[in-house]
């Protein structure tokens, strides 16, 4: 159900571990580190947000500023470590939490480096109900200095219509974001 997105993603990591010279480790290889002690990624409280009109159907605000790529299904913003990404696919059905840790997690686990799922559980939203999977993982290796963090991530699951949205935002674990992405997640809507 969601494998082609999460394959897509997997590939992603490997080809740009590769082009790196970097060789991906199994999820279980792969230790959690130690997260700072003064986090890098605090998203300024003078940040101004934008709203993203996307050609995938959706709206959402982001920090202005940060650089922006696109692919036939998906969106990435990112600054330094912290990074926002919108993942469009199409599903029979909405996600539950039990198809959630069946499916999705396994797939998370597979895709990024030393996941550790915190809590998977509904939301109600402006925007209507998601599914909220909070977890956290090692940052890619710095391409200078081999340096990885520990990032968290608040993960929502939007449904509607046959088509899902993964909105994945992430930053080093301790940073203070947690309004900024509370506002992120209320301001998404299906166009």
């Amino acid at each position: 159900m969601y494998s082609k997105p999460i394959e897509r993603l997997i590939m992603a990591v490997v080809l740009a571990s590769a082009a790196l010279g970097a060789a991906v480790p199994s999820a279980a290889a792969e230790k959690p580190v130690a997260p700072e002690r003064n986090p890098p990624g605090d998203i300024p409280d003078t940040q101004v947000f934008v709203t993203y009109q996307s050609p995938l159907g959706f709206t959402i605000k982001v920090p202005e500023g940060w650089s922006r790529t696109t692919d036939a299904q998906s969106v990435h913003f990112s600054d330094k470590y912290n990074t926002i990404v919108v993942i469009v696919s199409t599903l029979a059905a909405a996600p539950t939490i039990a198809a959630v840790k069946v499916e999705e997690v396994p797939q998370l686990q597979k895709a990024s480096r030393a996941v550790k799922v915190d809590k998977i559980r509904e939301v109600k939203l402006k925007s209507g109900a998601a599914i909220l999977v909070s977890y956290t993982s090692n940052s890619d290796p710095n391409p200078v200095t081999n340096k990885q963090i520990r990032l968290e991530h608040d993960r929502y699951l939007f449904f509607k219509d046959g088509e899902q949205a993964a909105l994945d935002m992430a930053a080093p674990q301790g940073a203070d974001n947690v309004d900024d992405w509370a506002l992120m997640a209320n301001s998404f809507r299906w166009k």
